[in-house]
């Protein structure tokens, strides 16, 4: 069976590595439309910081599908499906066929219509670049070099990990958010006066509810102008406005396209000959730009096409955003709870909102509760409880009824019942991204796996936004020691 795969970023990738551990009836072909193999995106941030190299991204590399036996081809873009033939078009005239074709097209960055920003070829002004693939991180990196100043425009989590890298850098960085407050999708209003707070002790200016106007530069950008009428010289421009589904391929295709490609619980779209996945892919109205959905929805479609028969269904995925930047901790989960305000006249609807503030510190933490259960939370500048509150989050378990306990870290306590990931259980997750557990990373060191690295061959803990690294340490040396036998009396 020819099984067709559009796509090999995170989705396609690891949808072939889940069919590839449960099934050898398929004829694989990945067709990708950037270079080489599947890479981290999510660790572009740190490679642009400099803490990890380009080459630490790789997710498969060319070997790795062809001794699978899996048929590769890149650097070329699918640009139509034709449903009654089961065929794609490709961008240099050629076909593949498919008996099941499966969209793993992700998302583009979205570029604002600037005056300046492209030239009459379409091409960007030198020096201002998008922020999505690893030609982009190279671009950035070398205009970085001689440049004194930069400004990211957008203040989600990429526009602030960009700009915390470049700060490491040494360019002064200011950070433009058309919106009133920093990460709007993810923090209240106080909250995001506090990582404001935090950016500017980091050396990043911060202009909110202002977008840039104009990019100024002949042959090079020179600088910006604002929608406030201020002007910010820079040789550095980052554009992280947020992303759009790739749903062109569907939509010209005739298949059922909302904001992405609509799909239900087992993955189909439409068609039953065409399954998406990832950040193109439309799931009961909602979108998922995550990696831990977007891996959990490869899985699903993988144990689908693996045994039709199957009970496996994705019912949606809870978010957990976590902020990775030096100097900046940040875990927010729920929807829409953590953003919401306490109203003046309390808690009429059973919310309850516990917070615990310490701006000299930059602290600021967040719990929403209903029904004495966790639907929110914000954890900015201390994150050491961000394990056990993810936890109950993701649960829905009853909390303590000493909610303070979850935020507040205290000095006297033991630091094993805070802090040591060996106090957990064993069903406690350790990596968000995987689904690995303690217990499964256990398993692995019992099995022979006695390093991060083998661990992460092993559990795939580690590889996704990679902010679980340094609990899986922990925990490797934990068992080391445990493993280690006593010295003779």
């Amino acid at each position: 069976m020819r099984l067709l795969v559009v796509g090999n970023g995170m989705a396609g990738c690891r949808f072939v590595q889940e069919v590839l551990d449960r099934t050898d009836r398929f004829e694989i072909t990945v067709v990708g439309d950037e270079p080489g193999g599947a890479y981290n995106r999510i660790l572009l941030s740190n490679v642009l910081a400099g803490a990890t190299r380009p080459e630490h991204t790789t997710i498969a590399s060319e070997a790795w599908y062809a001794e699978r036996g899996v048929k590769l081809q890149t650097g070329v873009a699918v640009v139509a499906i034709d449903r009654a033939a089961r065929t794609v078009a490709l961008e240099d005239g050629s076909s593949l066929p498919y008996d099941h074709l499966v969209l793993a097209t992700g998302s583009t960055a979205f570029v604002p219509p600037i005056p300046g920003l492209v030239r009459p070829d379409g091409s960007f002004l030198p020096g201002a670049a998008l922020f999505r693939t690893q030609a982009d991180c190279a671009a950035i990196a070398g205009w970085a070099g001689p440049a004194r100043r930069a400004v990211v425009v957008g203040a989600g989590v990429l526009g602030l990990e960009a700009a915390r890298a470049l700060a490491g850098r040494g360019l002064a960085v200011t950070v433009v958010q058309r919106e009133d407050r920093l990460m709007e999708r993810q923090l209240d209003a106080a909250a995001g006066r506090v990582l404001d707070w935090t950016l500017r002790r980091l050396g990043i200016e911060v202009v909110a509810g202002a977008s840039v106007s104009a990019v100024h530069g002949d042959e090079h950008l020179t600088g910006v102008t604002l929608t406030d009428g201020s002007a910010v010289d820079a040789e550095l421009m980052v554009l992280c406005c947020g992303v759009r589904p790739r749903a062109d391929l569907g939509r010209s295709a005739g298949l059922t396209v909302g904001a992405g490609i609509v799909v239900d619980d087992r993955m189909a779209t439409s068609d039953p000959s065409i399954t998406a996945i990832g950040e193109c892919a439309e799931h009961r109205g909602r979108l998922y730009g995550l990696v831990a959905p977007v891996w959990e929805q490869a899985r699903v479609a993988a144990a689908v096409l693996a045994d039709p028969a199957a009970p496996v269904r994705y019912a949606g995925s809870t978010m957990v955003t976590r902020l990775k930047a030096a100097g900046i901790e940040l875990a927010a989960m729920g929807d829409d709870s953590p953003r919401v305000e306490r109203d003046d006249d309390g808690d009429g609807d059973g919310t309850e909102f516990v917070t615990f503030v310490d701006r000299t510190r930059g602290v600021y933490q967040k719990l929403v509760v209903r029904d004495g259960r966790l639907i929110g939370a914000i954890l900015l500048g201390d994150t050491r409880n961000a394990g056990t509150v993810t936890q109950l989050f993701e649960r829905g378990a009853a909390l303590p009824l000493d909610r303070s306990a979850l935020l507040m870290v205290r000095r006297n306590a033991p630091a094993a019942t805070t802090t040591s990931p060996t106090a957990l259980p064993a069903r406690a997750t350790i990596c968000q991204c995987n689904g690995v557990t303690k217990g499964a990373i256990t398993a692995a060191w019992q099995a022979g796996a006695h390093t991060v690295e083998e661990i992460a061959a092993r559990t795939r803990a580690t590889t996704g936004c990679g902010t679980c690294a340094d609990t899986v340490c922990g925990l490797v040396d934990w068992l080391a020691q445990a493993d280690t036998p006593a010295p003779p009396a």
